[in-house]
């Protein structure tokens, strides 16, 4: 049954625009909101998505809700839920489907199930929708609501697909037929970019690209002795003093050679304080690129030890005290990700094969998600603690994770095949984008690259922060969204 979500106190425009630097955004969304407002009298928002936590879209939501209320919209959020495992392991399978992954077997069986958990789950909205209420759905996993409630409730309709692929595939050709039923019943349907746009939905699709939330813990100005502060009290580091707050309840675990996740300090301190520090965090998909990833940097340590090193001293050191963090939520805490404790299995195997020598250098840590809040703080402190963040993705519908870490000024490595990371990154602007992020070569390489030049590195920090100001910020976002509800009243 599904349920509504309880928004916790977050910021106001006025607290935003208290920050010299998002005055300007703050104040061109209130104009855009000041025509549109009068417009939606009356009728609620309401925002229905298939998880609470875990994943961009999640993240989004709680700050959107809070904004337009504040902007005078009533706004509301659902999740949807189940017990039927085998429902997740569906949408999962149309995940992978429309980023042109995996087997195209969608048949009667999958579509009872499909219609099954939404008509249980609309029967909870039922009872809370009035009348000329908007109804935006999130993703394919809830699609079918519209088609239940649209007439009954003379709902206006929008779905918001933040998933996508830029190419036709045999794979995704399936997903999208087998969703095409659900289509009709929307007014418009929003995507993350021009590319993911499918056919039965071009005469009523719109793009809007996604923005982060600049004051949310996970995106926040972090002093040095905050920073300091998370990554001990949560197990990343050692602190080099005494603390003034206490460990957090449940801290970070990383993963040993023996296979198990150990607390992630057991054995001393990894060197987020002082190492070069190489990062990526997403959740445990076979989409995000991990293995490769894995794979080219435990080739470019293996050159290191070996005596393959830089002649030039400082590059040298580098290379030698340079490390790898490789990071994702625990999997047992996502509902709607069941291939995640898999791909992560896949991962351990990888890992415990590499030598000794090799594995000391590479850090799989698992964040707990007990505390949203002090998971963000981690994501942070683990971002502000990184010289580059790496999004390897082989498909990404956006890559939030890419914004965040542009907006701290680190530079990015990901790749001009994943189309959502391309319409943030420009190559040797903000970061450095490689053409295959399966080529474990050209990875490496492009790390060392990256890892060589601190200067342009702090160059392209500084570019990229500013791109995502004018871009890619919540405010941007929300004043795409004024412009769509114009449209449809």
């Amino acid at each position: 049954m599904a349920f509504r979500v309880e928004i916790p106190d977050t910021p106001s425009l006025s607290d935003y625009a208290s920050v010299a630097h998002l005055v300007a955004p703050v104040r061109a969304l209130q104009e855009e909101a000041a025509a549109v407002v009068p417009k939606l009298e009356g009728r609620t928002i309401w925002m229905v998505n298939s998880t609470a936590q875990g994943g961009g879209v999640a993240e989004m939501l709680p700050t959107m809700v809070s904004l337009l209320r504040d902007l005078g919209i009533p706004t509301e959020w659902a999740v949807i839920e189940s017990d039927k495992a085998e429902f997740f392991a569906l949408t999962k399978q149309i995940h992978n489907l429309i980023h042109g992954e995996g087997t195209p077997e969608l048949g009667p069986e999958q579509r009872e199930l499909f219609d099954h958990v939404n008509a249980e789950n609309a029967s909870f909205l039922r009872s809370q929708l009035k009348p000329g209420d908007i109804l935006i759905v999130h993703d394919p996993q809830p699609m079918p609501l519209a088609s239940v409630l649209k007439d009954e409730l003379d709902l206006r309709t929008i779905w918001r697909c933040h998933i996508g692929l830029d190419q036709a595939s045999p794979a995704g050709n399936a997903a999208w037929k087998f969703l095409m039923p659900y289509a009709a019943a929307y007014e418009c349907a929003i995507f993350s970019a021009p590319e993911y746009i499918p056919g039965m939905l071009s005469d009523r699709a719109h793009v809007i690209f996604p923005g982060i939330n600049p004051i949310t813990e996970k995106n926040r100005e972090l002093g040095l002795h905050k920073t300091v502060g998370v990554l001990a009290n949560s197990g990343l580091a050692v602190a080099p003093g005494p603390l003034v707050t206490p460990p957090y309840a449940q801290r970070a675990q990383r993963l040993g050679g023996d296979g198990a996740f150990h607390p992630a300090n057991v054995n001393g301190d990894f060197g987020l304080f002082t190492r070069p520090i190489v990062t990526q965090v997403s959740r445990w998909d076979r989409l995000k690129g991990f293995e490769p990833l894995l794979r080219a940097f435990a080739a470019f340590k293996t050159r290191i030890l070996d005596g393959g090193g830089s002649s030039d001293p400082l590059h040298g050191a580098r290379q030698q005290l340079v490390r790898m963090v490789l990071a994702g939520p625990d999997p047992s805490s996502i509902q709607d990700d069941p291939e995640g404790q898999d791909v992560l299995t896949e991962l351990k195997n990888v890992y415990c094969a590499l030598e000794p020598s090799i594995q000391e250098c590479i850090a799989f840590v698992a964040l707990p998600m007990e505390s949203a809040q002090e998971n963000a703080l981690m994501v942070n402190a683990l971002q502000r603690a990184s010289t580059i963040v790496v999004q390897n993705s082989l498909r990404e519908g956006f890559g939030l994770t890419v914004t965040e870490a542009m907006w701290k000024r680190i530079p990015i490595l990901t790749n001009d095949q994943a189309c959502g990371p391309r319409h943030q990154v420009r190559d040797t602007i903000d970061g450095r984008l490689v053409h295959d992020p399966t080529d474990t070569e050209s990875l490496a390489a492009t790390l060392d690259a990256m890892l060589a030049d601190a200067d342009e590195r702090n160059r392209w920090g500084r570019n990229a922060q500013r791109h995502v100001h004018e871009r890619f910020l919540i405010f941007s976002q929300l004043r795409e969204w004024m412009r769509i509800f114009a449209q449809m009243f």
